[in-house]
């Protein structure tokens, strides 16, 4: 291996790491928030992998941190492991694409939190068939925009901190 694709390889595990960390300690001290929202803290790790890095390593920050979170937690492949896939899979699809229409961190940061409440209520739907989650959706939306906002802006003061370690 070269001295980059080490110096890559480094940056996606401690960004995986930072991503695992944030989504235990958030599960374990803080809960959701009225009893349904969570904060997303482990999405500031792969906000910082997309911008930094690019799209295949937010994806590759997003899964491990969903399957080694879920693992170390004790709930891989249970109902939680599947909610959470969903939601990582469509907030992951959605900032694909924002990321490609050069769009801002914050603004992708929304739309990420949105998806990722969309795929969690289609699974839970999907897997309890339980068509009447969707009512839950709007507000599961409405709280996925200052959360959105929230990890958005953390994301940006840290990138600009760490400016002068972009890799692209």
């Amino acid at each position: 291996m070269t001295i980059e694709k080490n110096r890559r390889f480094t940056y996606l595990a401690l960004l995986s790491a930072v991503a695992i960390a944030l989504n235990l300690l958030e599960s374990i001290y803080i809960g959701p928030i009225f009893g349904v929202l969570r904060l997303g803290l482990a999405n500031i790790a792969a906000l910082l992998a997309l911008k930094l890095m690019g799209r295949k390593e937010m994806i590759i920050v997003n899964v491990m941190r969903v399957v080694i979170g879920n693992l170390l937690r004790g709930t891989i492949f249970s109902s939680t492991f599947w909610i959470s896939s969903g939601g990582v899979i469509l907030s992951s699809a959605a900032m694909t694409v924002l990321d490609r229409m050069d769009s801002s961190l914050l603004f992708t940061s929304i739309i990420g939190s949105v998806a990722h409440s969309s795929g969690q209520v289609l699974i839970v739907s999907f897997l309890y068939r339980q068509a009447g989650m969707a009512a839950i959706l709007p507000y599961l939306l409405l709280g996925s925009i200052p959360t959105g906002i929230l990890i958005g802006t953390v994301a940006q003061l840290v990138l600009t901190r760490i400016r002068p370690l972009k890799m692209n």
